[in-house]
C-alpha cells in the first residue's frame, strides 16, 4: 500500500496498463515503478494484510 495516497497494489490484478501482468509479485515489479495515482516511488509502499 503507498503510505502517501493508500493505493493498494494487487498482486492478483498486476498493471496490465503499465506493463505488470497480473500474478506479478510486488517483488518483480520493476524498481523505476511508481504509483498510478500519486507518482511515489516503490520506497514508499509498505506490506499490508488483505
Amino acid at each position: 500500500m503507498c503510505v502517501i495516497c493508500g493505493f493498494v497494489y494487487s498482486e492478483a490484478e498486476g498493471r496490465p496498463a503499465e506493463g505488470i501482468a497480473p500474478g506479478t509479485r510486488w517483488e518483480d515489479v520493476p524498481e523505476i515503478w511508481t504509483c498510478p495515482d500519486c507518482g511515489a516511488s516503490k520506497d514508499e509502499f509498505e506490506m499490508v494484510a488483505t
